[in-house]
Order: C-alpha cells, then structure tokens, then sequence
C-alpha cells in the first residue's frame, strides 16, 4: 500500500456534464450505480425515464439522493441487493472501481449483480499502467472524513482483472481527460443435443 488519495465529494455534488452524457446515454434498462454519491447519474437517469437505483456506504449521500427525487439504499457493493443477477448496466464511475481495495474482487461481485448480457461502464485512471492500492480520505461537506481501502486502476490492471471474471470489453473511450470501459456479461449458451 503507498500513499493516501483525498477525495473531495463535493465535486460529486454537480450536475451531470457532457462527459457524464455519453455514459447516461450509454444506459439501456435498469441501472444500478454504485458508489453513487449525491445521486447525479441516479436522479438524472430518473429523469430520462430509465430505472435507476444507487448505493452507496454513506447515509448522508443517500439521503441527498431521495432528497433530490432518486432511489438509493445505503448499502456496500458487496451487501445483498436487490435484483441480483438482472441488472442490465451497472455504473462504477468516478473512481469508483477503486471501492474495496481490489478490484478483481470488486469485478466479480459487478459480474453477479449483471444480467447476462448487462453491461459495466466503468471510469479509470487515465495512467494505463496505474495499478496504486492505497487508501481514500473522503472528505465531506462540514469537514467530515472518513478513510477507506482503494486501489487507483488503469487498463491494464482493470482489463486483466476483468478478463479473469469473465467479463469482455465492448468499448472503451475517453473524453474531458477522464477514461472510460464497457464490459459485458457473457450470455451463457445452452448446450446442443444432436
């Protein structure tokens, strides 16, 4: 583990931007989005008629986001959740494929909450070869912190990581200096009988 990494979750506490637009409208069917703050891609999603559910681990996050007309659970990844397994897009935007600490553990678990088919849009690093386990000092509005374990993940980590899931790249793209990959569910193919 090297370093420490301080997240301002004020700036989670915008409006969605153009960037944040090519990743909403990415969104087909119900989206789960994890680690989801204040509710920005949630409460907007919303409003585009897409069901949309956010978690995540701090009360007062959730509460900005039913405040704000969203739905949200306070709740870890790795919690039970509802619609296990029937999530056809799962979010894990602003570095938040760091949440845990490892990410091929995070992977999977993304992995169980998607449909066959689902789709992860996933932000990381823009750094290829940043593979930083560390810890995150979230910093809240009124001098609030809390520390927790994360990794700072670039492609090459998160592409392995995922291969090693099952999970298979359909896109990646970058835009506004952020970097982002879409990976897919397999569809299980049932076995022929000659």
């Amino acid at each position: 583990m090297s370093g420490q990494v301080l997240v301002d979750l004020a700036w989670w506490d915008r409006p969605p931007d153009a960037v944040d637009d090519q990743v909403l409208r990415r969104c087909g069917g119900p989206t789960l989005d994890v680690g989801c703050g204040p509710g920005r891609m949630v409460v907007e999603l919303a409003r585009r008629g897409v069901p949309a559910l956010g978690i995540d681990v701090v009360a007062r996050a959730v509460r900005q986001v039913l405040a704000r007309g969203g739905h949200a659970l306070t709740r870890s990844v790795f919690d039970e959740l509802p619609c296990e397994g029937r999530w056809q897009t799962v979010l894990l935007l602003d570095g938040c494929v760091g949440i845990g600490g490892d990410p091929k553990i995070l992977l999977a678990r993304i992995r169980e909450l998607l449909a066959p088919g689902g789709v992860a849009y996933i932000e990381h690093d823009p750094e290829p070869d940043r593979a930083e386990y560390t810890t995150a000092r979230l910093r809240y509005a009124g001098g609030e912190e809390a520390t927790v374990d994360w990794t700072e993940v670039g492609w090459c980590l998160l592409a392995r990581v995922a291969g090693e899931v099952d999970l298979v790249v359909k896109d990646t793209w970058t835009a506004g200096g952020r970097s982002f990959a879409a990976f897919s569910r397999p569809v299980e193919r049932r076995a022929e009988w000659s």
